[in-house]
């Protein structure tokens, strides 16, 4: 007995069968995930275990495997004309980002909805999906905690506020993203087609709540100890920096006023170049000046905040100036 069906596609991880079902349905193939085994094109006739079957009507199916083979297996040909469509990013493998963070989830799941950005689970029309915000709460939170512990084992002696304010500096946006970028953590964002033609995986919002969501994906999974490692390691040169430069959390923006008081030069001048995300997470970029040169630019999640990192950076280059030969 014929169904009309053929299976095209069978993979053991069901986030990978819904980026392909979107995948096909966004060129106007209409697609199924099938339970069982309908004859198919591929030489075997049963799905293992656990296995998700996307099945397509017989006369797709050509159509269908094409668009699914790698790129290279194309010889350059004339393309009809055809609605105007997305270009795909494939997602490597998942374990090549848990090598990356020297970690290997017991539910691979938690790192998969870290990863989700809420474009994509709004596209899913099963509401299958889950987005990554909640982990993105629970993730700033085991952040903040991970290096709070940390300054008050490494710079025990400075005061509560110096302490709260280079904190701030550790878990800005501007270092989340930076322990993204480190991971290559864009490479395995699942994002909806609007962000994915915006270029989201370039995009430090997006970069820095996936980065929290993966911290708390790593709390979950694992406790504490692979959450404070992956934070630990990512964060060590800043913790480094702040030791070397004797900054240790002070005012910057005073600090700076100081340093250029004493060289005869003007005062900083601090101005919003930018703003980015939304209004309950709104990201402020500043950009500090000294006459006409530009020092210095950083991210923060208030005004206050953005000054003052983007001080720090000034200060750590004029450090940098003054220690070369």
């Amino acid at each position: 007995m014929t169904t009309g069906l053929l299976v095209v596609f069978r993979t053991p991880s069901e986030m990978e069968a819904e980026v392909v079902q979107g995948l096909l349905q966004s060129h106007g193939i209409d697609c199924w995930r099938t339970a069982g085994p309908p004859p198919g094109v591929f030489p075997f006739t049963s799905s293992p275990l656990g296995e998700t079957c996307l099945s397509v009507r017989n006369a797709d199916a050509d159509a269908a495997l094409r668009l699914l083979e790698p790129a290279e297996a194309h010889e350059p040909q004339a393309t009809p004309t055809a609605p105007e469509t997305l270009p795909v990013h494939v997602l490597p493998d998942l374990a090549e980002l848990e090598a990356r963070i020297g970690y290997q989830f017991q539910q691979r799941t938690r790192l998969e909805q870290a990863l989700t950005h809420k474009s994509r689970a709004h596209e899913d029309v099963t509401g299958g999906q889950r987005h990554n915000e909640s982990l993105e709460f629970l993730g700033d939170a085991v952040l903040g905690l991970l290096v709070a512990e940390a300054l008050c084992e490494r710079l025990p002696d400075t005061t509560e506020g110096q302490k709260s304010q280079l904190k701030a500096a550790l878990v800005s946006t501007t270092t989340l993203t930076a322990m993204a970028e480190a991971v290559a953590l864009g490479q395995h964002l699942r994002l909806g087609r609007g962000e994915e033609k915006t270029g989201g995986r370039l995009k430090p919002a997006l970069l820095a709540d996936a980065c929290e969501a993966l911290i708390a994906a790593l709390y979950l999974d694992g406790g504490l100890e692979p959450a404070r490692r992956f934070v630990l390691t990512a964060l060590a040169p800043e913790f480094d920096a702040a030791a070397l430069r004797g900054f240790r959390g002070t005012d910057f923006k005073s600090r700076l006023q100081e340093v250029l008081q004493r060289s005869g030069q003007p005062l900083p001048t601090y101005d919003v170049v930018a703003t980015s995300g939304p209004d309950h997470r709104k990201v402020f970029t500043v950009e500090v000046r000294v006459a006409a040169q530009a020092l210095a630019t950083a991210d923060g999640l208030t005004k206050k905040d953005a000054e003052q990192q983007a001080a720090a950076l000034a200060l750590a280059g004029l450090v940098d100036e003054t220690a070369r030969p």
